[in-house]
């Protein structure tokens, strides 16, 4: 969704459905270049929603419409091109199939009922092409396989669909294959021929072929059977009775539905090829949003509520996937509605809880709908209504922010949210004059509440505005965006908050007397100072006897020495893990006051500084990485030369091992990026902080 000069509201052409039935909601997956948006966009053509197909290249087609995606030639964000076919509307949701933008995809597959798995027919099966197939799994998502690109050069399809099946499991077969100029179907018996383009002329295909072809066929057949409720179908098929089509097709939508087969569907976007077959196999073969089990729910409150189901007369609850906003049509929200029937002119309930880690507080807030549009990339084609299972955008909803729940005011709801990965690469922003601070400001709020993989983090100790992004493409994304808004934004080194401490014990002596006239100053104390384990924070303990100090200046004392903690001794560092001792003083009947003996005991605290050695202290993270096996001794290797300390690894899930480690932060500003390029995409981390200790003798202090 997203920029002012792409976005338009268009009052027509768009199609309410009453029957969540006749939905589809189909989220478009793989890896980067795997074809996924120029499939969008020959489905778009296909099925006569454009006049014809646009190119990534040209920055013309119709999902791609960001600056920055039409700039980089990729899609940044999620976008939903729905398409009407055979009296169905597929909502398609094409989404970024880079690793930095997996947040887009956690979302689109949170809209959706079913995926359809793009892979190119000659780039083979790659780890970043695993780790999507995993994200998916991970939520259970029904997946087809689309080998895509079959016009490219060095494409071989049969090795693609080989290697498929080697690297997702036996449930990967091929409902199609191809033969010149088009299809052979494996159910319907049928060839597809596209040598006249789109549509195919159907017939019957070459006996030679149907011979070629018949293990295939065998094996796709048992392969469905094996996940039909007819138990007498397998021994009937293997008794030599002709299984018709509709019961293949049946079970089919059976198996796709329970995720544990995954057709294979050959496609070509330029010339055609497969077109139909993917939209037929959309309608057919793929789960309608009742056969799809909606989130759970509470009330705002976290009162449990009973479960949910896509029924259109339910409890209204939808919820907010995406969030733009642009200074024309202001604040966009893509919604699924999972219950009940959206209407424009009614009042609804917006609630968003459980995020205020990322900068999210929670909210609720009571607000009306004045129009329902059906999004079709940029362009927003106004509906009278949304029924469970569609996905429709909401305009001028200035409360709602994504992962927002929308429900009816006297039934309020919460849905419980998904998985939002966790950003970890700091870039800290500066306005490069005083007028862009406030638009830098307004338009930091604004991507903050649309994208909950974005953390905004305001650091008081080192003054830095930090940014914690995905990795180095969702900065860059970020930060055009920030341009685009009109604020002049650069860059600068991150920095790290350190502490320091005493190393040895210390005297110190504050005598603060001044006398101008009039009433004076005059305060005078003595400390002493002694670290203490790391951790400790800071002790103060009175030890003044025959009150040489009076008793009403002793918390003074105490206030000017925290303050100058605070303001730390050496280079601004914040001192910390220390006792204080105040052991003896003076003071004056008339001159004395409390802010004298707040000035006294920070002089004496500075006094004891210059006395003693001061150690610069580091923060240091508690680290998780989760690896291949493969790449397990070069993580660790890059983990020692990061001054890291491997406490141990486990076994994790999928063949991966976890490492626990511990590393100085200053070590982990640029992990999230090295990481990936250790390990093909193939390692995630998380991190936490653990403590401070001793920077190593010779170590760069961190600027």
């Amino acid at each position: 969704m997203a920029d002012k000069q792409n976005r338009s509201a268009d009052p027509g052409a768009a199609v309410a459905v009453d029957d969540p039935a006749k939905v589809r909601n189909v989220v478009l997956v793989g890896p980067s270049g795997s074809g996924k948006t120029t499939l969008t966009e020959a489905l778009l053509a296909a099925s006569g929603t454009v006049p014809r197909a646009g190119s990534v290249v040209e920055g013309t087609t119709v999902c791609d419409h960001d600056p920055a995606a039409v700039r980089q030639q990729r899609s940044v964000g999620l976008s939903v091109a729905p398409v009407l076919h055979a009296g169905h509307k597929i909502n398609l949701i094409d989404t970024p199939g880079y690793a930095d933008f997996v947040g887009e995809l956690r979302a689109g597959l949170r809209a959706a009922d079913a995926a359809l798995f793009v892979v190119c027919a000659a780039e083979g099966v790659d780890a970043a092409t695993i780790a999507v197939w995993e994200e998916c799994a991970s939520v259970g998502m029904p997946r087809a396989v689309v080998v895509s690109r079959l016009d490219h050069h060095r494409a071989d399809p049969l090795a693609e669909i080989a290697a498929c099946q080697a690297a997702f499991g036996a449930g990967v077969l091929p409902l199609y294959l191809p033969v010149p100029d088009g299809l052979v179907g494996l159910v319907t018996q049928r060839r597809y021929d596209y040598s006249a383009g789109y549509p195919p002329r159907v017939s019957d295909p070459d006996p030679a072929v149907s011979d070629e072809f018949a293990d295939a066929r065998n094996e796709l057949i048992e392969g469905i059977i094996a996940e039909s409720e007819d138990e007498t179908l397998m021994d009937r098929y293997l008794g030599g009775e002709e299984i018709a089509e509709d019961v293949l097709i049946a079970d089919l939508e059976t198996a796709v539905a329970r995720g544990s087969f995954h057709p294979v569907i050959p496609v070509c976007a330029t010339s055609g090829v497969g077109l139909a077959e993917v939209l037929d196999g959309i309608v057919r073969a793929f789960p309608s949003p009742l056969e799809h089990t909606p989130p759970g729910v509470t009330s705002p409150d976290g009162t449990e509520h009973a479960a949910l189901s896509a029924d259109p007369a339910g409890p209204l609850a939808a919820e907010v996937v995406r969030t733009a906003v642009d200074s024309y049509v202001g604040r966009v929200s893509l919604v699924r509605v999972f219950s009940g029937t959206l209407r424009p002119e009614n009042p609804v309930h917006v609630s968003g809880h459980g995020l205020t880690e990322r900068g999210h507080e929670d909210h609720d807030a009571d607000e009306r709908v004045a129009h329902l549009y059906s999004p079709l990339g940029a362009n927003l084609r106004e509906v009278p209504f949304c029924v469970a299972g569609d996905l429709c955008a909401l305009t001028k909803v200035g409360s709602a922010e994504t992962g927002d729940t929308v429900s009816s005011p006297e039934d309020p709801l919460l849905i419980k949210p998904w998985r939002m990965p966790e950003p970890l690469l700091p870039v800290a922003v500066v306005a490069k004059s005083r007028s862009d601070e406030d638009t830098l400001s307004r338009n930091l709020s604004r991507l903050v509440a649309g994208d909950p993989t974005l953390r905004l983090e305001r650091n008081a100790e080192t003054g830095q505005l930090v940014l914690w992004c995905m990795g180095e493409a969702h900065a860059e994304v970020v930060l055009s965006r920030l341009r685009a808004g009109g604020a002049d934004v650069g860059t600068e080194p991150v920095r790290i908050s350190l502490r320091s401490t005493f190393a040895k014990p210390a005297r110190g002596h504050g005598r603060h007397v001044k006398q101008s006239g009039g009433h004076g100053q005059f305060a005078v104390c003595d400390i002493e100072v002694e670290p203490l384990p790391r951790g400790s924070g800071f002790e103060f303990v009175d030890k003044v006897v025959g009150g040489a100090v009076p008793h009403q200046f002793i918390p003074s004392v105490e206030k000017g020495v925290r303050a100058q903690l605070e303001r730390g001794v050496q280079d601004g560092y914040p001192v910390v893990d220390v006792r204080v001792t105040l052991t003896d003083g003076k003071a004056h009947s008339v001159d004395s006051s409390d802010a004298a003996f707040q000035t006294a005991g920070a002089l004496a605290l500075r006094e004891a500084a210059a006395a003693s050695r001061i150690t610069l202290l580091e923060p240091l993270d508690t680290v998780e990485v989760s690896l291949p096996d493969e790449h397990l001794g070069t993580v660790l290797g890059d983990l020692s030369s990061r001054r890291g300390r491997v406490l141990g690894t486990e076994s994790g899930e999928g063949g991966h091992t976890v490492v626990h480690a511990e590393v100085p932060a200053a070590e982990l500003l640029r992990y999230a990026v090295d990481l990936r390029s250790l390990t093909s995409g193939t390692a995630t981390f998380t991190r936490r902080h653990a403590r401070f200790e001793p920077m190593p003798e010779g170590a760069v202090v961190p600027t």
